[in-house]
């Protein structure tokens, strides 16, 4: 320690004090310009906070509010120095150090207009559901990791640290790492497949094998449901992709196949009435469009209509509401024809003299050998 400041006191005494007066005058002016613009970024990026203000101008603000005092207190001295020729090896060893300060102050600035970017993207699309809601967790923490890894590089290279070989031994050692973590990396890669593919996003109702529910939250290791009784259903994003899974949310129409049964004793000509009334019944609904309406099948107990129609609407509510009016007017309409709705029946005929007990019982032997029926 006594040898560098000896070092030091060696390097002031060999550089012309008006050299240095002029340095540290250049040093503090751009200091204090830094703090102020740092100070005016700040409270600029208030006040568009509480405004509908611009997104372009807001993003470099904030990054400039993020300007740490480390950077200005490397930076400004080491301008100075190089505005006045002012050479050696404190010098040096300043740029190095202000280098490896400007790695992490570039990745300051980038992490925050990317992260803030994200979270306004989130806001503006929270109430429509649109599909890229659900991949901004996982492209902001992507973008994380990006950047910081980067800036370690970046910082462990000049400091003289042999990139190539610490990158080749991390390799071997990754290797390791992905051989533990390797559920956790299938959940990982698994939340990236689901933000490029989108299967799915926040706010569609699925049904993954026996769980449903709406997507609540699609984050880097599970996907989250919430359920139509009211709890969260929480599944991994691994076994998700490995599900099959049913999306409601982009259902655009609903196909309805429904069967009417009829009594056998409906008489022909009511029979063929039945099928345009049915139509008529269905064209009557808002919303809907009409397919088919035939006589199908003879079933075991009715004679069996098969209607189908499309309600052009994801909404089950909606479809319920139609399903239900179409009900009540079938039930009006074959009242008016006097038709009758079949129910399972069995009957059982039975004639008379078909059974005969003492015929059905075996004869009895007497002791001399004759034979008396059984009563």
């Amino acid at each position: 320690m006594s040898e560098s400041v000896t070092k030091l006191f060696e390097w002031l005494a060999g550089v012309d004090w008006w050299r240095l007066a002029l340095a540290g005058a250049i040093a503090a002016t751009l200091f204090a310009a830094m703090w102020v613009v740092r100070g005016f970024a700040r409270r600029k990026c208030a006040r568009l906070a509480d405004s509908s203000g611009s997104e372009l101008i807001a993003l470099p603000l904030m990054a400039l509010g993020r300007t740490t005092l480390v950077f200005m207190l490397l930076v400004a001295p080491l301008a100075g120095l190089e505005a006045v020729d002012v050479e050696g090896r404190p010098v040096r060893l300043l740029e190095k150090a202000a280098t490896v300060v400007l790695f992490w102050q570039a990745g300051l600035w980038l992490v925050t207009i990317v992260v803030a970017w994200l979270d306004g993207r989130r806001q503006s699309t929270q109430g429509d559901h649109k599909p890229g809601i659900g991949s901004i967790g996982v492209i902001r923490f992507v973008a994380r990791v990006a950047v910081w890894t980067l800036v370690v590089l970046l910082t462990l290279e000049n400091l003289g640290v042999n990139i190539a070989a610490l990158v080749a031994g991390l390799g071997i050692g990754g290797i390791a790492i992905a051989l533990a973590l390797q559920k956790v990396l299938g959940d990982l890669l698994a939340s990236l497949s689901i933000t490029l593919d989108q299967p799915f996003v926040i706010g569609d109702f699925v049904i993954l094998d026996e769980y449903m529910g709406t997507v609540e939250y699609i984050g880097i290791k599970s996907t989250r449901l919430r359920s139509l009784t009211g709890e969260q259903i929480v599944i991994s994003n691994a076994d998700l992709l490995a599900s099959r899974v049913r999306n409601y949310g982009r259902m655009f129409e609903r196909r309805v196949v429904c069967t009417l049964g009829v009594k056998y004793e409906t008489p022909r000509e009511r029979l063929r009435e039945i099928g345009p009334r049915l139509r008529e019944i269905i064209e009557s609904q808002d919303g809907v469009r009409f397919d088919r309406a035939h006589f199908a099948t003879y079933g075991a107990y009715s004679l069996d209509f098969e209607v189908v129609y499309y309600v052009l609407s994801a909404d089950y509510n909606r479809y319920m509401d139609i399903q239900q009016a179409i009900n009540f007017r079938v039930h009006e309409e074959f009242e008016a024809l006097g038709v009758e709705f079949a129910f399972p029946t069995q009957s059982i005929e039975i004639s008379a003299g078909a059974f005969d007990p003492l015929r059905a019982r075996p004869a009895r032997a007497n002791s001399d050998g004759s034979t008396v029926a059984r009563a």
